[in-house]
């Protein structure tokens, strides 16, 4: 950076004349990031450190740290003044390492289950109003089946998504189920009462069911994966055509789930 940059940087710009340009806003999270990066490195700085390390201007760092302070991703020691990180970074440092986690240890699981039952089976977690697949395997009968990895499936026509709906808090809960319900198929649940008494026996059984609920022809089941601490972090799932997913079946197939869930829960630290 040239002296001439650096001193366009220190100097402040005038109020409603700031740019409001992709740019600007680029440049804004970019040096968001920066003191993030500083607080991670040093442990605690204040604001004229941090702009001295960043080469803006005190006031633009204040700005930096009153954005990130209201997010929880910084945090103030009132007595000596120094920034350092918030609570909100480990709120997101967790997420993603269960995540990294549930899909590690899911691998030999799931390749278990699928080469058990022969079928396609998928590990998915919560990701606000979606399950979202982060792990797939698949068994012999289902080469052809198509690919769940990555998609995002909505919570109240899956078996994945009821079980991961149904282990919500409460409050949670109930503000997705005010959400509309759409309709995929003639089988799909879009009355807020019949969904919340079929959550209620999601919990109450340890696993789901999704019969054409979300494309015809598709029949699943599903059960939670726990945390050390219980908390439902995601929903392995056996997911297949009808003709071989059947009334008959399914309940077997549910309880082999289960198992697999329950194995899965044990090696992300739950029952120790």
């Amino acid at each position: 950076m040239t002296r001439t940059q650096k001193q366009a940087d220190r100097t402040e710009e005038t109020p409603g004349k700031q740019s409001r340009g992709a740019g600007s806003a680029v440049q804004s999270v970019d040096r968001a990031v920066s003191v993030l990066e500083i607080l991670a490195r040093l442990g605690e700085a204040g604001v004229t450190e941090i702009a001295d390390e960043l080469e803006v201007h005190k006031s633009t760092a204040f700005r930096l740290l009153g954005v990130l302070e209201n997010r929880g991703l910084v945090a103030q020691a009132k007595d000596r003044g120094k920034y350092y990180l918030g609570a909100g970074v480990l709120r997101l440092a967790g997420a993603a390492a269960v995540r990294l986690d549930i899909s590690q240890e899911g691998v030999p699981v799931c390749r278990e289950l699928a080469d058990e039952v022969g079928e396609t089976v998928n590990i998915a977690v919560l990701d606000d109003n979606a399950a979202v697949n982060i792990m797939q395997a698949r068994g012999a009968a289902s080469v052809t089946a198509q690919n769940w990895l990555g998609r995002r499936t909505p919570l109240h026509a899956t078996s994945s998504g009821k079980v991961l709906l149904g282990h919500l808090p409460p409050t949670l809960r109930e503000g997705l189920l005010a959400r509309p319900l759409p309709r995929f198929t003639e089988r799909t649940i879009t009355g807020t009462a019949a969904l919340r008494g079929e959550l209620e026996a999601v919990v109450e059984q340890g696993y789901a069911f999704a019969l054409e609920e979300l494309e015809l022809g598709l029949a699943a089941t599903a059960a939670p994966v726990r945390a050390h601490d219980g908390k439902v972090i995601g929903a392995i799932s056996v997911s297949g055509p009808v003709y071989r997913l059947d009334s008959d079946r399914l309940p077997d197939l549910a309880k082999r789930t289960a198992a697999a869930a329950a194995d899965l829960s044990r090696r992300m630290g739950y029952g120790f």
